[in-house]
């Protein structure tokens, strides 16, 4: 293999290719895309996040945001104030917004395997649908809380870094 080629040939793909690098918070994801991220306040949150996300809307891959439901419409309008038009994004399939109880507690409690199979399902789903990668991003506040199912997390949590290698989706 001639990396002077590779690296020929990488520097004429288009923006929307998969094989760009993903920035996030100042550096570059590689193999390993899975990040768990802590932030002192929603305003640090959205400043590191928000180019994140952007960069994926303009390389026209999907969104999948999962959110507090008491914060949603906040969510929506820290996408807007970046330029994103929230709107034809849900129009048009590249973005979805779900709220904790249509993500990590159905039916009220958190239930390991059926998150696993929603993670592998919107990952692939995103291809399915001809997008070049998704970009997944879940808030998980509600695992501070007295939940069902909340001691099941660590494990949970494992068992996720054995299915994501799978993909090369990055998944905050």
């Amino acid at each position: 293999m001639d990396p002077t080629h590779d690296r020929v040939q990488s520097s004429v793909r288009t923006p929307s290719e998969p094989s760009q690098p993903i920035r996030f918070a100042g550096s570059v994801l590689d193999a390993q895309r899975h990040v768990c991220a802590f932030f002192h306040n929603p305003d640090e949150e959205y400043r590191v996040l928000l180019p994140f996300i952007k960069d994926g809307f303009d390389r026209g891959e999907k969104a999948f945001h999962i959110v507090d439901p008491k914060l949603r419409a906040e969510h929506r309008l820290r996408l807007a104030s970046a330029g994103i038009d929230v709107g034809a994004a849900e129009t048009s399939g590249q973005f979805e917004l779900r709220n904790w109880a249509d993500a990590y507690l159905r039916d009220g409690h958190f239930d390991q395997d059926r998150m696993l199979a929603l993670i592998q399902e919107v990952l692939d789903g995103g291809k399915q649908q001809g997008f070049p990668r998704t970009r997944l991003v879940a808030h998980m506040e509600w695992a501070l809380e007295d939940r069902p199912g909340v001691d099941d997390l660590v494990e949970y949590e494992t068992r996720l870094n054995y299915v994501l290698p799978r993909y090369k989706d990055p998944v905050i």
